[in-house]
């Protein structure tokens, strides 16, 4: 399909081929530090201002869509942009260059390749971190620019602040969105833009609804068929874990504890030196799952068991997206819906600008000078345009400096 939108910068490039997308989102697999939000940051940086492959408004209402379903947010971001791209190929291409470097890299950790003792790794750690608070920073400041252009939506927006902080989790975030769609609704009802092909993905709607019986009859069958296969058990228990997390990240830990600590497959050590490890590598932090995978204690385990529980931990979230894809530019196209949407980007802004105190600056911030390098990144970012990569292996050599002092 053509894309014939134009963002405020200029028209949007025209669409690609599954190699290139593969090869920007390795780029992306291998740099993007600091979990989902801050991968949120990375692709707008990556895909909406440098590259062009969707506009401003077209990233915030797909970054809304995926806020809503269950599973890895920012994977989900990135397997739409993919197919958006590159088509079904791209979307492939997308997910397994995102996923693929973190996955190998706990993996191999699982199999023995502790190299994050002492200061140097903590040091590096931090930085990494650092990393973070600079790229969500910057994400905060272009989306607000765009996204909260008056005094009405800039409210949304603080209210989204307030929800996502008293009420905590994905459900403060899930309550923002809807209540900035509800305030939208009743606020933002200006002339209507008319809705151009910028979301305009190669999913028809008997796939969306083939996906949603798929994610159904998996999520109901395989409790009943596991039993006595241990391969299938493993896939379900991945599996309903990515079904029933909102928000993806950090919320899908407590999860994957029950299952796999209190199952007795993984000792409590065990997994938490793998959540520790898990911060030090790029990428979603849902590869967790091959670390887990690899180490427990009960076959399938090893290469083959990291397999099983990565594709099972994401398979829910793909086919969630898929399914609702098909009828996201049907209901954008309403008038109604383009004042809600009007009033959710608002609050993804809020979202946003709430997660960079919590946990990104507070996890980051302990000093003032964690406060300078970060000040540094963002205006490394910001003014003089460098790219992302080159702020994580700045912001890691840091972070190293200063463990070492």
């Amino acid at each position: 399909m053509t894309q014939e939108t134009a963002t405020m910068a200029g028209k949007i490039s025209p669409r690609g081929s599954a190699g290139e997308v593969f090869l920007v989102f390795l780029k992306l697999g291998l740099t993007s530090f600091g979990g989902p939000i801050a991968h949120l940051g990375y692709f707008r940086d990556e895909l909406v201002a440098r590259r062009r492959w969707i506009d401003e408004a077209g990233y915030a209402d797909l970054v809304a869509l995926c806020q809503f379903l269950p599973g890895p947010a920012s994977s989900q971001v990135g397997f739409a942009l993919g197919l958006l791209r590159g088509g079904p190929l791209g979307a492939l291409a997308a997910w397994a260059a995102f996923t693929l470097p973190s996955a190998l890299l706990l993996v191999l950790f699982a199999l023995g390749a502790a190299v994050f003792d002492g200061p140097v790794g903590a040091g590096l750690i931090h930085g990494l971190k650092v990393v973070a608070v600079a790229v969500v920073a910057q994400a905060v400041w272009g989306m607000a620019r765009s996204l909260t252009p008056d005094a009405t939506r800039a409210g949304i927006a603080l209210a989204a602040v307030m929800l996502v902080v008293f009420v905590g989790g994905s459900p403060g975030q899930i309550a923002a969105i809807v209540t900035g769609g509800i305030a939208g609704l009743a606020l933002c009802r200006e002339a209507q833009a008319p809705v151009q092909g910028h979301l305009a993905f190669a999913v028809s709607k008997r796939a969306g609804i083939v996906a949603l019986a798929v994610f159904l009859a998996l999520l109901i069958l395989l409790p009943l068929v596991a039993s006595g296969a241990p391969g299938l058990a493993l896939f379900d228990g991945f599996y309903r874990a990515g079904s029933l997390v909102f928000g993806g990240g950090h919320v899908v830990l407590p999860l994957l504890q029950a299952e796999v600590v209190t199952g007795g497959g993984v000792t409590n050590d065990a997994f938490l030196a793998g959540y520790g490890a898990a911060q030090a590598v790029p990428g979603p932090l849902f590869t967790f799952a091959a670390y887990l995978g690899a180490v427990t204690g009960m076959p399938p385990n090893g290469i083959v068991g990291a397999g099983i529980a990565l594709v099972a931990i994401f398979l829910p979230g793909v086919l969630l997206l898929i399914g609702a894809l098909p009828f996201w530019n049907l209901f954008r196209a309403r008038p109604a819906a383009q004042s809600a949407m009007r009033g959710a980007n608002a609050a993804v802004v809020g979202i946003l600008g709430a997660a960079l105190y919590d946990p990104v600056w507070t996890s980051a911030i302990l000093a003032p000078r964690d406060f300078a390098l970060a000040l540094a990144g963002f205006l490394l970012l910001t003014v003089w345009k460098v790219a992302p990569w080159i702020i994580v292996v700045l912001m890691g050599a840091g972070g190293i400096l200063f463990g070492l002092l």
